[in-house]
């Protein structure tokens, strides 16, 4: 799964616009628009779960409001921009509700099930390269409120965000596993079945031979644990480890 959008482009500010919604108030010339701009950024996220960042194209989302592909440039620049847009409308914050301020742990654990959550029903934002976000008013508002859950344990700032950074890094990768695990019987054709019964011979006869004796103790379903409990279980051992940290500096 390769990097096909870099946040931004080359014109951060001309996004940036469209993401604050400046001079969303202006009268411009002509008729009066069919659509808003959120139903051009749903349609776009609707076609791209549907076909991919490949094939998200504006003749598609066009075709998804059903009008014609020029009609959409009233609202947005073009492809770059749009994906930027729909970006940030899917980082629009969830129900943080569960948990009160200075409950880092129980926030920790809605965030990463949020993104497992987003990467997974939305598996071409795995191909956005956000290194470096542009922080929309939707992507600001979750880390607000996230940044809440650190409020009176004494952390540093730079601690807060190494902690958000990390979960979100892990549960990425995670996710990004799990839907290349997915894809794989689409792209190759080849089932899972198909693909593990066709190393059995060769696995079976080197682990006869004792030459992989570990492996050979293994149980049957050592490997059958669902992606979804791996990333659960990497992020209890990530939290534990930010968790003891913090009492032995007496800041939890």
């Amino acid at each position: 799964m390769t990097t096909e959008h870099v946040g931004g482009g080359a014109d951060p500010a001309k996004i940036l616009r469209l993401l604050w919604r400046a001079g969303e108030d202006e009268v411009k010339p002509g008729p009066r628009p069919k659509f808003t701009l959120d139903d051009v950024i749903v349609a776009g996220i609707a076609v791209a779960d549907r076909d991919g960042l490949a094939g998200l194209t504006m003749r598609a989302v066009a075709d998804e409001l059903g009008v014609g592909t020029m009609s959409l440039y009233r609202y947005v620049p073009g492809k770059s921009e749009l994906v930027d847009l729909m970006v940030d409308k899917l980082n629009t914050p969830g129900n943080f509700s569960g948990w009160q301020r200075g409950e880092w742990r129980a926030a920790m654990e809605d965030l990463a099930e949020g993104t497992w959550l987003l990467a997974t029903e939305h598996p071409w934002l795995l191909q956005v390269n956000q290194s470096r976000p542009l922080l929309g008013p939707s992507a600001m508002e979750g880390v607000e409120l996230i940044l809440g859950a650190f409020e009176g344990l004494g952390l540093k700032d730079r601690e807060k965000v190494v902690i958000l950074t990390a979960i979100g890094h892990f549960v990425n990768g995670c996710a990004r596993e799990a839907v290349l695990a997915q894809e794989s019987a689409g792209q190759t054709g080849v089932s899972d079945e198909e693909f593990w019964k066709a190393q059995e011979p060769y696995m079976m006869r080197a682990i006869g031979e004792g030459r992989f004796p570990i492996l050979g103790t293994l149980d049957d379903d050592a490997w059958a644990t669902p992606p979804i409990e791996i990333m659960r279980a990497g992020l209890r051992a990530l939290l534990d480890g930010f968790e003891q940290d913090m009492r032995k500096r007496g800041l939890a």
